[in-house]
């Protein structure tokens, strides 16, 4: 699974990157994050119907489908396996329809040594540049009326072989043509998506130990990506990812 991740990277330094040639709107200004949790917000692109630029948008992290009247189904909805995306009733309108980008520099999970005991690793990219994971987005009005929701879940596969000493889930990345492919909003057909939902190459991310302070999502700072014994957190709380 991807329970927490990081965007600490100003936009600055990887719009360009990501999305070079593309035009992008509305692209929010955010702060530097260390330790993005599930019902925080998240950022994610995605295409309208007609339009061929690409949105920025916050989404609260947890998918609330728009039939949905409690927002705390969002909770248990922060990750979509790809292989049951067309089965869930949850995710299959969202998957023909309204798919969106994640974007991240780097992401949290935690090894089990035994049964009390997780090691908690930063998975990202050798360069520590930001990279794309599949998502799903919604809008839920019939919660509240006056302030629609915008939620988003982040599409998990097979872990490769660098990722699964830790878990054997990672998330689905976009690279290269599969970024517009995933992100075109006439393409609604479950056999040509599906491929893009692949594990990335073992060479596209690297593992870093960190120390347990990324254990509570209350914790925020560089200090979540500093080694074991670097902070003063009690091992003892371990993450229940």
């Amino acid at each position: 699974m991807c329970g927490r991740f990081t965007l600490k990277s100003n936009a600055s330094t990887w719009v360009e990157q990501l999305f070079a040639g593309i035009q992008l709107l509305d692209m929010p200004k955010l702060p530097p994050r260390y330790n993005i949790a599930p019902t925080q917000p998240i950022l994610a692109f995605f295409r309208s119907e007609g339009e061929s630029a690409l949105r920025a948008n916050l989404f609260r992290w947890g998918l609330v489908p728009s039939w949905a009247d409690d927002l705390s189904i969002g909770n248990r909805m922060i990750n979509a396996r790809s292989e049951t995306l067309s089965e869930k009733p949850s995710f299959r309108n969202a998957f023909a329809r309204r798919r969106c980008a994640i974007v991240a520099d780097g992401y949290y999970e935690w090894r089990k040594l035994d049964a009390k005991t997780k090691r908690p690793y930063w998975i990202h990219r050798p360069n520590s540049l930001p990279f794309l994971m599949a998502g799903l987005w919604e809008v839920n009005h019939k919660i509240s009326a006056e302030k629609p929701i915008w939620s988003a879940t982040i599409i998990t596969t097979d872990a490769n072989s660098t990722t699964s000493f830790v878990h054997d889930r990672m998330p689905a990345i976009l690279d290269g043509d599969q970024i517009l492919e995933w992100l075109n909003p006439e393409q609604h057909e479950p056999s040509h998506l599906r491929p893009i939902l692949r594990p990335a190459s073992e060479d596209y991310f690297e593992l870093t130990e960190v120390g347990t302070r990324v254990n509570n999502p209350m914790n925020e700072g560089e200090e979540c990506l500093w080694p074991p014994g670097g902070d003063s957190q009690n091992p003892s709380k371990e993450a229940q990812e």
